[in-house]
């Protein structure tokens, strides 16, 4: 069965971009550390989600498509160039109207939100987000777009840690729905909830 998995890093105070919407502060830890559990994660995907300004990030990158021929569904309310050789999905609407064929997609593998996370927590407030994995870099922003601004409060079961040499932290929480409280806590796990952010 797949799980839609918000895959993303963020910095100490919970923010995935800086206050220009740049991503250099996060490109200047590299890579290498962190892949070999990228790889591990990348090999369970079967579908990808991501918003247009996410998509034209990519397309701004002087490098290949990364994702080969994996579905990828991107939503947006304007037309966007395709890429030669990627499956790429435009939609529009919400998250619940297009969860059963995203899935399909997947073909029994996970699905990646990769991000913006506008579009997590869209995905997340219409109760079709099943799992966060967020690295928490060792650095304060003071700004900067937020790593989950849902419209309510959400449950979240921390489920494992993985610290980095760099001092970087993988955290992975499943979303406790609503009525599995009961079954949320054990020796092994804690629950947390993540607020909303209307400012």
């Amino acid at each position: 069965m797949s799980t839609v998995q918000y895959y993303v890093a963020t910095s100490a105070d919970g923010f995935i971009t800086d206050r220009d919407g740049g991503l250099e502060w996060l490109l200047a830890f590299g890579m290498a550390e962190f892949q070999a559990r990228y790889d591990t994660f990348i090999a369970d995907v079967g579908a990808l989600v991501m918003g247009s300004g996410t998509y034209q990030f990519m397309l701004g990158q002087d490098e290949p498509w990364p994702y080969g021929e994996l579905p990828t569904w991107v939503f947006s309310s304007r037309l966007l160039p395709r890429i030669e050789g990627a499956d790429v999905r435009l939609v529009q609407g919400s998250p619940a109207e297009h969860r059963s064929g995203i899935v399909d997609s997947a073909r029994g593998r996970n699905v990646w939100m990769v991000g913006g996370g506008v579009l997590a927590a869209q995905f997340a407030d219409a109760g079709v987000l099943d799992q966060l994995l967020v690295t928490v870099m060792p650095v304060v922003l003071g700004g900067g777009r937020p790593v989950l601004p849902v419209d309510r409060p959400l449950d979240l079961r921390l489920t494992g840690t993985y610290p980095y040499p760099s001092g970087a932290v993988e955290c992975a929480y499943s979303v406790v729905r609503p009525g599995a409280g009961d079954q949320a806590g054990s020796a092994t796990s804690s629950t947390m909830r993540v607020g909303s952010v209307s400012e």
